[in-house]
C-alpha cells in the first residue's frame, strides 16, 4: 500500500513517526510531505525521515487560501506520481481534498474543536475523521472515536524513555525544581480574536520564587525575558517536560504532552474551554486551563507549595497509560486493515492491548 502523510506542524512529526516506522516494516511505502512551520523540518531530518517540501505557512488570510489551492494542486501531482492509495493527516485538507477527484481514500485526524475553518473545509471530503473518545463535537457517520490522545502516539511508555542528559545541558539535576514556560505566536487561523498571557513578565516573576524558569517562545520576549529563553535540540523537548516540575503556557499541545508524561499543566488560552482533551486530562488531575494570569498564579502557586507534586504526577500517568489505549498500535491497525477497521470501530473507542486489536480480523 502506498501512503502519503501530511505534516503541517512540528506536533505532526511526533504523531505519525512511530506509525510510519511501524509501516514501513510491513512493507508499506510512505511518502511525506511537509509544510515548513517552526522545528517541522529540523525534526524530520534529526529523525532521518525523507520528505518532499510543501512551501511555507503563510500568516495572512488570503496567503492560507493560496496556499490551500497550491498544496492541493502538489498533492494531485503526488498522489499521481506515487500511485498513492490512503492519504493521512491531521486536519489534512489537501488529501481530503484530493481524495474525491482520485482513487485515494482520506483518513484525517483531529482534537481541535475549535479549529473552525480547518475543519470546515476538511471534514465533507474526507472518507474517515478520527478523533479522540473526549471529542467534544459529533461529526456524524464517518467519526470514529479512539479511547487516548495523540499524545500517546508518541509519549505512550511503549516507546518514550525520558533522557537526562537534558538537564546536564542546562546545569539542572533531577531534583531541581523548575518550570517551563511556553509563548505562541498566535498567528494560527483558529487563534484569531483569541489571547493568553497578559503580563508575561509578571507571570514568570511570581512563578520564580518557586524554581528556576525556563522559557520556550514562537516570538521575540521583551528584554527582561530573554535571560530565561532556553534552546534545546526540539526532540530533546519531550524529555525536558517529562522531568519539569510544572508546565505553564500558551501552547496546547505542549499542555497536554507534558499531562500526559505526568507533569502538572496549566494551559492559558481563551480556547481551552473548547477542548475536550484538556477536560479529559483535567480528570486525571493532570492539566487545568486559565483564561486569567490572575488565576493562573494562584493555581500555579496552590500546585508548587506540594513537596511530593513530581510523584503524584507520575502516580496519575501511570493510571492513564492503563486506562487509554497505545495510539500508534491503533493507527498502525487501523489504517494497515481499511477499510474493514472502520466498520470494526463503529461503536467501539478502546482496545485493551495490541493483540486484542489484531484478533479483531
Amino acid at each position: 500500500m502506498n501512503i502519503l502523510i501530511n505534516i503541517g506542524h512540528p506536533a505532526h512529526v511526533h504523531f505519525f513517526k512511530y506509525f510510519l516506522w511501524e509501516m514501513q516494516k510491513k512493507g508499506h511505502n510512505l511518502v511525506v510531505y511537509a509544510v515548513n512551520k517552526d522545528v517541522s523540518l529540523d525534526l524530520l531530518k534529526n529523525y532521518h525521515i525523507g520528505y518532499e517540501l510543501y512551501g511555507d505557512i503563510s500568516s495572512n488570510f488570503f496567503g492560507q487560501i493560496l496556499e490551500i489551492i497550491k498544496g492541493d494542486y502538489k498533492t494531485y501531482n503526488m498522489q499521481k506520481k506515487y500511485d498513492i492509495d490512503i492519504m493521512i493527516g491531521i486536519a489534512d485538507a489537501f488529501g481530503a481534498h484530493i481524495s474525491k477527484i482520485t482513487h485515494a481514500k482520506s483518513i484525517v485526524f483531529t482534537d481541535t474543536e475549535h479549529a473552525t475553518l480547518i475543519n470546515a473545509i476538511t471534514f465533507p471530503f474526507a472518507d474517515v475523521i478520527c478523533t479522540p473518545a473526549s471529542y467534544k463535537k459529533n461529526l456524524g457517520r464517518k467519526q470514529i472515536r479512539y479511547n487516548g490522545y495523540h499524545e500517546l502516539a508518541y509519549l505512550h511508555p511503549h516507546y518514550f524513555i525520558p533522557d537526562p542528559s537534558v538537564l546536564t545541558e542546562l546545569g539542572l539535576t533531577e531534583d531541581d525544581p523548575f518550570i517551563i514556560v511556553r509563548f505562541v505566536s498566535w498567528k494560527a487561523s483558529h487563534d484569531v480574536g483569541q489571547h493568553g498571557v497578559r503580563d508575561r513578565v509578571g507571570l514568570v516573576k511570581a512563578l520564580e520564587k518557586y524554581g528556576r524558569v525556563l522559557i520556550t517562545s514562537e516570538g521575540v520576549l521583551p528584554d527582561e525575558l530573554k535571560p530565561y529563553q532556553i534552546s534545546v535540540l526540539p526532540e530533546k523537548l519531550h524529555d525536558l517536560l517529562y522531568y519539569a516540575t510544572l508546565y505553564v503556557g500558551e501552547g496546547g499541545t505542549t499542555a497536554s504532552e507534558a499531562a500526559t508524561l505526568g507533569t502538572h499543566a496549566i494551559h492559558i488560552s481563551t480556547t481551552g474551554k473548547y477542548c475536550g482533551i484538556f477536560s479529559d486530562l483535567n480528570r486525571y488531575g493532570l492539566l487545568w486551563t486559565s483564561e486569567s494570569d490572575e488565576d493562573t498564579i494562584e493555581k500555579a502557586i496552590e500546585l508548587l507549595q506540594d513537596p511530593d507534586l513530581k510523584d503524584l504526577g507520575q502516580k496519575k500517568r501511570n493510571r492513564l497509560v492503563d486506562e487509554k489505549i497505545d495510539v500508534t498500535a491503533f493507527m498502525v491497525w487501523f489504517v494497515d486493515h481499511y477499510p474493514e477497521s472502520a466498520g470494526i470501530m463503529k461503536g467501539k473507542t478502546d482496545f485493551p492491548n495490541d493483540d486484542a486489536s489484531r484478533r479483531l480480523l
